[in-house]
């Protein structure tokens, strides 16, 4: 009775642990070809394909570039100026303790 009792619940439990069923991965799909063109264009489709293409490379070189950088500040700063946090630092580093620490 046992037996049966414990079949029964592995019989129940199994299906929720994935043991039985089928194995979808291994489950061969249909082939599609997502790439393939649909019918071939007609000459016009592609002419007008090809205007749309050049009209669109024109639009772009139409944008004006980029303009220098607004940095307000641009001129008061010296590019030249020492860097004092880095100086500070090394000197910080090359500093040694001396002495006791009696109090």
């Amino acid at each position: 009775m046992r037996r049966l009792g414990m079949a029964a619940m592995v019989a129940m439990v199994a299906p929720l642990l994935g043991a039985t069923g089928p194995a979808y991965a291994q489950m061969q799909t249909p082939t599609l070809n997502l790439l393939a063109d649909g019918p071939s264009k007609t000459p016009e489709e592609r002419e007008a394909d090809e205007a749309r293409d050049k009209a669109y490379k024109d639009s772009l070189k139409k944008i004006p570039a980029a303009k220098a950088s607004n940095d307000p500040w641009g001129g008061v700063r010296s590019s030249d100026a020492p860097k004092t946090s880095t100086a500070k630092a090394a000197v910080a580093a090359k500093k040694t303790k001396t002495g006791s620490n009696a109090n």
